[in-house]
């Protein structure tokens, strides 16, 4: 056996088959090399579609080759864990809900789980070869992983930029093993089958791609709700609802979805907590309530001030009788990034006098200069009707 790995067609084998006995769904090879997607992202960053998020503009020479990631590096073992669960429960029209992504509906951040699998793979990698220098990367680094998962053969880049694959869909995570080992490789995916189709593209609520097969990522309600720390934008706040961590939309539309098969790993099953998850409930939580809910899950990445923020907003585009209160509570929480959120929601409630007399007297009290702002425009906008937006 230690031999016959020395071989790449057999160590290759034998890295696909611990990789399926880790709950790797699909496992591809491709070699490390520069790709034309480089390019198209450095325009993408170009033209603003990165949004606030720097830290792809600060990193963005990184992406040019794998090696940047790993030196030395000659293959990447590209691989997909499936993670769609059960349809995700109906909101109840007793009280306002919010929709969480599915992908963070779990008890466990996804990136926790893949390390602890990825990690087993390179133990193992490295007892067959202790000469090798390898690595496992989730997200985090600067790799275009879709389009390494489509050298590698796992599916091809659909119009809403997500890998899908013809009997799987697009409910995966991908990760990536890069290694200095000569690996065999696989065919790329070369097919595209979108064909005519742009369900994706017309169901998003923000209207966030400007083309097909292009993200404007300041307009997706996934970068909205959870990459952009500030203020939601005042236009696109109206189409975010019930969504309060991300979004599903343009994969629920896409028809390749229904061949996705449901996982069966069960820290990736939704938690009633989050499915759906309790807006109102929220604004009474402490600190250490939103911790012990939310530390060790994705959610976490919004922290509590985010969370909050998306939850006001929500509320107000809902309109469902009782959002007053929580609202008004967080009117006087410490986060001015809340505070601004409420004040606009509490606006959309019209012709309430209970409502008004609560946002003048905070405007005489609130001293940040953007809360003002919205509390002032909730003010005027007080005076008339809002047309209630209860799509779901």
């Amino acid at each position: 056996m230690l031999a016959s790995i020395f071989r790449p067609s057999d160590l290759t084998i034998e890295l696909k088959k611990l990789a399926h006995e880790q709950g790797f769904s699909r496992v591809g090879i491709c070699r490390a090399e520069a790709t034309p997607q480089f390019d198209r992202f450095r325009e993408w960053i170009r033209r603003g579609y990165a949004g606030e998020m720097r830290y792809l503009s600060d990193r963005c020479e990184a992406f040019a080759h794998p090696d940047r990631v790993l030196a030395g590096v000659r293959s990447l073992v590209m691989l997909a864990m499936d993670y769609k669960t059960a349809p995700p429960s109906v909101s109840p029209r007793s009280a306002p809900f919010g929709r969480v992504a599915r992908y963070a509906l779990g008890e466990v951040d996804y990136h926790d789980l893949i390390h602890a699998r990825l990690q087993v793979i390179l133990g193992r990698l490295a007892s067959w070869r202790p000469d090798a220098v390898s690595r496992g990367v989730v997200d985090s680094a600067p790799l275009h992983e879709r389009e390494f998962a489509r050298l590698a053969g796992l599916g091809w880049i659909g119009k809403n930029t997500l890998l899908i694959h013809p009997q799987a869909g697009s409910w995966c995570f991908l990760a990536a093993i890069l290694t200095d080992l000569e690996l065999d490789v696989d065919r790329p995916f070369e097919q595209d089958y979108c064909g005519t189709c742009t369900a994706c593209l017309q169901a998003c609520p923000t209207q966030a791609f400007p083309q097909p097969y292009v993200l404007d990522a300041s307009r997706c309600i996934s970068y909205l709700t959870i990459e952009l720390r500030s203020s939601i934008p005042e236009p696109l706040r109206e189409s975010i609802s019930p969504w309060v961590f991300g979004c599903d939309v343009c994969q629920e539309v896409c028809p390749w979805n229904r061949f996705a098969v449901a996982t069966t790993e069960p820290e990736l099953q939704p938690r009633p907590i989050t499915n759906p998850l309790n807006l109102r409930q929220l604004f009474y939580w402490s600190d250490a309530e939103f911790r012990r809910h939310f530390r060790h899950v994705p959610l976490w990445r919004t922290k509590r001030r985010g969370l909050l923020r998306n939850a006001a907003l929500a509320l107000g585009i809902d309109g469902a009788h009782g959002t007053a209160v929580p609202l008004i509570r967080g009117l006087y929480d410490r986060e001015p990034l809340v505070r601004g959120a409420c004040a606009w929601s509490l606006g959309r409630i019209s012709n309430q006098s209970r409502v008004a007399a609560v946002l003048l007297r905070q405007l005489r009290n609130e001293s940040h200069v953007e809360v003002r702002r919205e509390i002032s425009l909730a003010l005027a906008t007080n005076n008339r009707p809002i047309r209630q937006n209860r799509t779901r």
